[in-house]
């Protein structure tokens, strides 16, 4: 089939409601097959799409913030897998939670139009991401309860333009963050726990497609045809392999013919056995932390709840991270080549906890001093050492930058990597004043810093001196 016939299609699943999924479900056949003409470069096989390089802004960015909103914000009880420990596991704190706070025969769905986001701003959102210093921003467009964040044709009645906010919150966030020149980065769950669809399928052992086609599919393409997202980090797919999700089908028309092939990034959970083995990043498991330089660009995704990714109405501060360990992690992932994607949960009313703007703001003052060691760095060939106090590495271009997060004693920091020349200069970031050092021997130098302030809450976490000439 040729092009214009998937664009025909496409526009006529528009302008037809009713006939909407079956004839996006065409438009996806018809995509697919029209990616396999004159100027393809990458096939449907890991070989081909594992060479892909990755876009550049993608680790350039270093610092995103992620976003883990849908039904699963009403309850806001222990987790976003409410649904599935409720109803999948039988888990007894939830029974006994539904059962002191609901009536009897209560079900999920009806918590959707208690997901109302009447006090989403969008603007407000960005301008707050914005300061946090992040580079781009991942929403959750459908987590695992296939409740979708934008009118998706195959999902009807259950999604946030049917019911609940009756708003396209992926458009309205999408919108925003572009004005601001953020990079917009799209989760999407390939499962659905409780689909009737995908539940047949798994119980076929996945031979069979049914919810593959009429659901997950068609709604990648939309969500790529729709918003043109700059990322899409998928999840969901750890029950099946990837011949069952299509991944690689999807993936070779995202790189050879969607409107975002020459910049869009993907991550690795693409099916069972591909988390840190294929894919465009890797993020291998939640929280990942490798021991040592990885040889492929990862990320690191984390949430400030330690508890949860989604909001929680019982969550404690004592289970929040603090800014000093944000930061410490943040630095230790950029040292190792790494992306941090730091996770906040919104509340169903579409409001950010203050307590997550207040880490998020202060992120961000963190790095609008520090963030030359941040932003465009690469690892240096020695991540860390620990001599008078733990050095974690970055470099970019010529400069280095030795980041620490303790003040060393008498004010003398002892660096035992660097080789110094005659030409090293060394400032600290936030202070054009050079300081002054001494070597070592043959490798190493001393810095003298400057007295540090009195002790106060508002220190900040963490310090960085730029040293130039040293190899």
């Amino acid at each position: 089939m040729k092009l214009c016939a998937a664009a025909g299609i496409c526009s006529q699943a528009k302008s037809m409601p009713s006939l909407a999924p079956l004839l996006l479900l065409l438009c996806v056949w018809a995509s697919v097959d029209a990616s396999w003409g004159p100027g393809v470069r990458y096939t449907p096989d890991w070989d081909s799409l594992d060479s892909r390089p990755l876009p550049a802004w993608f680790d350039e960015a270093k610092f995103g913030i992620f976003l883990h909103w849908g039904v699963f914000s009403v309850p806001g009880f222990r987790s976003e897998w409410f649904w599935w420990h409720w109803q999948g596991e039988h888990d007894a704190a939830y029974l006994a939670f539904m059962k002191q706070n609901y009536p009897p025969g209560f079900t999920y769905p009806e918590f959707a139009p208690q997901f109302r986001a009447e006090f989403f701003d969008p603007e407000r959102w960005t301008e707050l991401f914005e300061a946090a210093g992040a580079k781009y921003v991942v929403l959750t467009t459908k987590h695992h309860e296939g409740f979708t964040n934008w009118g998706s044709p195959v999902s009807w009645n259950w999604n946030s333009v049917d019911t609940g906010p009756h708003r396209d919150l992926v458009g309205d966030l999408g919108a925003a963050l572009r004005k601001r020149n953020l990079r917009y980065g799209l989760y999407h769950s390939l499962l659905e726990w409780f689909h009737p669809l995908y539940l047949a399928d798994k119980k076929a052992g996945f031979k069979t497609q049914d919810f593959v086609r009429s659901k997950t599919l068609p709604e990648l393409y939309d969500l790529v045809q729709r918003y043109k997202p700059d990322l899409i980090w998928s999840d969901g797919e750890w029950e099946a392999p990837d011949s069952y999700w299509n991944s690689t089908d999807f993936l070779a028309w995202l790189y050879n013919r969607s409107p975002v092939k020459d910049t869009v990034v993907v991550n690795d959970r693409w099916g069972a056995g591909c988390a840190c083995k294929h894919g465009g990043y890797y993020n291998c498991e939640d929280k990942y932390t490798p021991g040592k330089l990885p040889e492929h660009k990862w990320e690191k995704c984390t949430s400030v709840d330690t508890h949860s990714w989604g909001y929680r109405r019982d969550m404690r501060l004592s289970e929040l991270l603090d800014l000093p360990t944000i930061i410490r992690d943040l630095v230790q992932t950029v040292s190792l080549g790494g992306n941090y994607l730091l996770n906040v949960g919104p509340t169903a009313e579409g409001t950010i906890p203050v307590v997550f703007e207040e880490r998020l703001r202060g992120v961000g003052a963190w790095l609008r001093v520090n963030g030359d060691a941040i932003y465009s760095s690469r690892p240096w060939h020695v991540q860390s050492e620990n001599s008078t106090v733990p050095i974690w590495y970055t470099s970019r271009d010529s400069l280095v930058y030795a980041i620490f997060f303790q003040w060393p004693a008498e004010n003398k920091l002892e660096l035992t990597t660097p080789k110094t020349s005659p030409a090293t200069n060394v400032t600290m970031l936030g202070s054009p004043k050079p300081l002054k050092w001494t070597p070592l021997g043959v490798t190493g130098l001393s810095v003298l810093l400057p007295p540090p302030g009195p002790p106060s809450p508002t220190a900040p976490p963490a310090w960085t001196v730029r040293l130039q000439g040293v190899a």
